[in-house]
């Protein structure tokens, strides 16, 4: 890679995050005068009333950053759409611009549906309603997941829509204390980076990634204990709906290159391992308990390490550490063997036991009378 590559990608992770530093700001003047709070009732962990519309800074940052490259490209080179369709957009195949268009309406839908929840409360099968939309339209414009055996029209597309919804739900979900889910989906992108980083048809990808990391960043400093403004759904529903659609376009695994296990392209399940666990662990827990798997409750993973004692801060600090120690497994799989793979894949496998076998011990004493 060149060193003209790095000086671009400091910019724009520069610039991404010092304009969502302003637009957040900005956005939680507005929340306070629009009176779009989200109130401490209920489930909610907070005190006090706090300022939504967090996600709306990170949305515009991104949108106008990735569009305003695209415009500055398209203007300052000669060979104009050609130029984005063979080098800006050309990891995309065949379509590349369609494909694009896809990607960039989703995510405008996503984060309308946030919106729509953020002041009205949607219903949980109204939302899931909207999200399964959001991925259909995603497919129509041509992109599919093509993964072992799910290589056919109709099974490609159901297992893409099925991987959008559940990531953008899963990291809904993990949207329950200050700077959490933020936090992860920072570590999430990093991961990607550094699955992708070597490969140079790439390029496009590595650039998304630091404008989203930039986006949230910005965000994240005004959401740090005890937090200024929420993200909202909008913001949640947006981070999980990039990370997962960056999971279908990114290459983590390229045939004849060293290692070269095709078990590689579970790099992004590891980038999203923490997200995943909580949704499932509290998927697990609520039918254990006989409750609707769709009512809200505090027995996410943020919030059982509460109830073993530690401090709000301190279980986001643990789960943002464990988000980096199995992120840096998944940064490992393009480079490994099949063998190398799957110590990799047992020993994340082995860190979330870890953690289960601690919880059981922290909520029963350890069978102890």
């Amino acid at each position: 890679m060149r060193i003209n590559d790095y000086v671009l990608y400091a910019l724009l992770l520069g610039a991404s995050t010092m304009l969502s530093l302003g637009l957040t700001e900005a956005m939680r003047r507005l929340a306070l005068r629009w009176n779009i709070l989200d109130q401490p009732v209920g489930r909610k962990a907070h005190a006090a009333p706090t300022p939504l519309l967090g996600g709306a800074a990170i949305f515009c940052t991104f949108y106008f950053m990735v569009l305003g490259y695209f415009a500055v490209a398209f203007f300052t080179h000669e060979l104009g759409m050609n130029y984005l369709e063979r080098e800006m957009l050309g990891f995309l195949g065949e379509d590349g611009g369609w494909k694009m268009t896809g990607i960039l309406l989703g995510g405008v839908m996503i984060f309308l549906l946030g919106v729509v929840d953020d002041m009205h409360v949607l219903r949980p099968r109204m939302k899931l309603l909207g999200q399964i939309v959001t991925a259909a339209t995603v497919v129509a414009f041509g992109m599919r997941a093509k993964v072992f055996v799910f290589n056919d029209p109709w099974s490609s597309s159901l297992v893409t829509m099925l991987w959008l919804v559940l990531i953008i739900n899963s990291m809904n979900l993990l949207d329950n204390m200050d700077g959490l889910s933020g936090g992860v989906a920072i570590i999430a992108a990093a991961t990607y980076f550094l699955c992708v980083q070597p490969i140079e048809d790439e390029k496009m990808v590595r650039l998304l990634l630091l404008i989203f990391a930039g986006s949230v960043a910005g965000f994240l400093w005004h959401n740090r204990p005890p937090a200024r403004i929420f993200m909202g759904d909008c913001g949640a529903m947006f981070n999980g709906y990039f990370l997962a659609t960056v999971a279908l376009v990114g290459t983590f695994h390229v045939e004849g290159t060293h290692g070269g296990s095709r078990i590689a392209v579970a790099a992004p399940l590891l980038a999203l391992s923490v997200p995943l666990f909580d949704t499932f662990s509290v998927i697990y827990i609520r039918w254990r308990n006989g409750d609707s798997i769709f009512l809200g409750d505090k027995r996410h993973f943020s919030h059982r390490l509460v109830a073993l004692g530690m401090t709000k801060p301190l279980a986001v600090g643990f789960i943002l550490l464990v988000g980096a120690l199995v992120g840096m497994n998944g940064a490992l799989l393009p480079k490994l063997d099949t063998w190398g793979t799957m110590i990799v894949l047992a020993q994340t496998g082995g860190i979330f036991m870890l953690i289960v076998l601690l919880m059981w011990v922290g909520r029963t004493g350890g069978g102890r009378p």
